[in-house]
């Protein structure tokens, strides 16, 4: 399960990689490997795009079990 406390490379091992990464890369986050997605956390991630937390992390569970 994704957790907007969660960092960004371990919401990618929550479940459907590659449909999670499409979620993310939908909100405008193009760099999943690179250091910073290491660092961040899903709730910093959304805050750095402007967008919804809750919605972002919803759409990344429904991902996860695709």
């Amino acid at each position: 399960m994704v957790t907007k406390e969660m960092l960004i490379g371990e919401a990618l091992k929550q479940g459907n990689a590659s449909k999670i990464a499409e979620v993310l890369q939908n909100y405008g986050m193009h760099c999943l490997g690179c250091a910073i997605a290491s660092q961040e956390t899903i709730e910093q991630a959304a805050a750095v795009h402007g967008v919804g937390v809750d919605e972002m992390v919803a759409k990344l569970n429904e991902a996860a079990k695709a």
